[in-house]
């Protein structure tokens, strides 16, 4: 049986995520927080070794692969744009409050990407590169609620939201589908023979 294996990273914290706001594809950049938190994860990551590193364009992704990418000695290979977070609209930048109330619609806000779009881009970009990196290794850095839906998708799971700059363990069978091994850091499954 050939694996594919992922590891699917969110982003380091950004000042709108400490804000609570939402970013969506608004380019916002890693704080210091954040970038302490993408140096941290590689003590994690180091234990698997690598066959590439792809990540979302925007900065917060592409800097924490970048620090990631420096710690374990790698590179990054390539900015995959269909990995950028699910488009809020009128929504980003907004904090809980009458604001952002007034734009809610079932499953998500006037204006923006669905949850269903976002789901089938973020899947469709993880499924191209299974098939690219068959049989292989390769970290992914992208964004929390991509993370969620599109791994949520695979699985046949609703999950929780992501954290920052946690291992999210994933493996990609072309035939028997997907299978979570660790989410947030934590084991969800017995590891998966390849």
């Amino acid at each position: 049986m050939t694996l594919t294996t992922f590891a699917l990273i969110r982003h380091g914290q950004t000042d709108w995520n400490a804000q609570r706001r939402l970013q969506g594809s608004t380019d916002i950049p890693l704080n210091d927080t954040g970038r302490d938190q993408a140096r941290d994860a590689v003590a994690v990551l180091s234990g698997y070794e690598w066959d590439a590193i792809v990540s979302s364009p925007l900065s917060r992704a592409a800097e924490t692969a970048d620090l990631i990418a420096a710690g374990l000695g790698l590179s990054v290979a390539r900015r995959v744009p269909e990995l950028t977070e699910r488009r809020f609209g009128p929504a980003e930048g907004l904090q809980a409050g009458p604001e952002l109330d007034a734009l809610r619609i079932p499953n998500g806000f006037r204006g923006a990407e669905s949850e269903d779009e976002a789901a089938c881009r973020g899947l469709a970009a993880l499924e191209g590169l299974a098939e690219e990196f068959r049989g292989r290794r390769v970290l992914v850095v992208a964004h929390g609620t991509l993370i969620r839906v599109s791994l949520g998708r695979a699985v046949a799971r609703t999950l929780q939201s992501i954290d920052n700059a946690v291992l999210n363990l994933a493996h990609h069978h072309a035939v028997d589908g997907w299978q979570l091994e660790y989410f947030n850091g934590e084991r969800v499954v017995a590891a998966v023979q390849g």
